[in-house]
C-alpha cells in the first residue's frame, strides 16, 4: 500500500514555538512530527508516502522526511484545497491502484495499521476509519436534582470522533471533493449508504496544535524512549 499524509498546516497557534516550519515538521524529541508517522507506515511495509503540502514546501518536506524508509513525494497544492481536496490531490499521484491509508500529519498516535488495512479488507467497505473515545475538556459535576453528589475530571463520553486516520478504496478516493472537507460530504454519503466503518482505537491520541500540545507530546517521547515501536493498539 501507498500513504497520504495531510501536511498542510501552518502551525499559526504554536507561535514562536514553530520556528517558521509547518506544523508537520515542527520537532518533537529532535525528530519532525510526521516522521514519526512515516516510520509507523514503514512498519507495516508501505514504501511509498505521498505528502500533502503548500506549493513551494515540496523539497522542505522530502529533505526532512527522506532516509526514514519509504520514498517520499511531496505533492504541493495549487491552492489551499482543504482536507478532502487535498487527498483527493495527492491521491492522483500514487503509482498503485487499491487501497491507501490516508493520516493528518500533525498528531501522534498509536493505531495498529496492520488491523485498521484487515478491517478494511474484511469488510469490503468503501473506506474505513479510525475512531477514539470521546472526553469532556471539562471536569463535570454529579447531580441528584439539586444535590450536588461527585465530581467527574475530564469523564469519558458515550461519543466516538474521527482522528483522521483512514484506509480509503477507490470508489471513497472517487467521490472525494475537489475543495472541502470529505468529512462533512463524502463520509457522512458513505455513512448513509452503510459503506462506511469504523476501527476503534482506545490507545494514544495526541493532536499537536498548541505549545501546551507540544509539551505534552515531548513528555510522551520522553516516557517512552524508541517510541514508536510497531503497535497493536
Amino acid at each position: 500500500m501507498e500513504a497520504i499524509i495531510l501536511a498542510g498546516g501552518k502551525a499559526e497557534r504554536l507561535g514562536e514555538a514553530a520556528q517558521g516550519r509547518p506544523k508537520a515538521l515542527v520537532e518533537i524529541a529532535g525528530r519532525p512530527l510526521a516522521a514519526y508517522q512515516v516510520e509507523q507506515l514503514a512498519s507495516v511495509g508501505v514504501q511509498r508516502v505521498l505528502v500533502s503540502c503548500s506549493a513551494g514546501q515540496e523539497q522542505l518536506f522530502e529533505t526532512a522526511l527522506g532516509g526514514i524508509g519509504p520514498k517520499i513525494v511531496a505533492v504541493g497544492e495549487p491552492e489551499p484545497l482543504g482536507r478532502g481536496g487535498g487527498i483527493r490531490f495527492a491521491a492522483s499521484r500514487r503509482q498503485e491502484s487499491g487501497d491507501v491509508f490516508a493520516l493528518n500529519g500533525d498528531e501522534l498516535v498509536d493505531v495498529d495499521l496492520e488491523r485498521l488495512r484487515a478491517l478494511q479488507e474484511s469488510s469490503g467497505a468503501a473506506a474505513t476509519i479510525t475512531v477514539v473515545p470521546l472526553r469532556s475538556p471539562f471536569g463535570v459535576v454529579d447531580l441528584d436534582g439539586d444535590l450536588v453528589t461527585g465530581f467527574s475530571e475530564a469523564p469519558r463520553l458515550d461519543k466516538w470522533v474521527s482522528c483522521g486516520i483512514y484506509v480509503l478504496g477507490e470508489e471513497a478516493l472517487a467521490r472525494f471533493p475537489e475543495r472541502g472537507d470529505h468529512e462533512t460530504s463524502t463520509f457522512p454519503e458513505l455513512a448513509a449508504e452503510g459503506s462506511l466503518r469504523a476501527h476503534r482505537h482506545e490507545g494514544l491520541w495526541l493532536t499537536v496544535n498548541t505549545p501546551k500540545d507540544l509539551r505534552v507530546a515531548e513528555e510522551h517521547l520522553a516516557a517512552n524512549p524508541g517510541w514508536p515501536a510497531r503497535v497493536t493498539a
